[in-house]
């Protein structure tokens, strides 16, 4: 991984990872990373335990690879979506 994100980017990348919608093309698109920089960058800044329930949970998952979903999507993220700040869920 040869690029430096800022502290606000990492939180982001690894929040858009998490959301179980947001397909690893949206990361690519915004941040210029591939899905397997995005999985380093979730092994570096996870804890062991915590990346393997979410890797075991996104793997050939359809709504993270925008290749195995029935329909074309084109957005990234729900609207009615809370935002998540510092790895946190803030209120509305």
């Amino acid at each position: 991984m040869s690029k430096e994100f800022t502290k606000e980017e990492l939180d982001r990348i690894i929040e858009m990872a998490w959301e179980d919608r947001t397909p690893f093309d949206a990361i690519t698109h915004q941040f210029g990373i591939s899905e397997q920089e995005t999985i380093a960058i979730m092994r570096k800044h996870m804890k062991a335990s915590s990346f393997r329930m979410w890797r075991k949970r996104v793997q050939g998952r359809r709504t993270k690879h925008a290749k195995l979903r029935e329909s074309s999507v084109d957005r990234f993220k729900c609207s009615r979506q809370r935002q998540i700040t510092g790895n946190r869920i803030s209120k509305r």
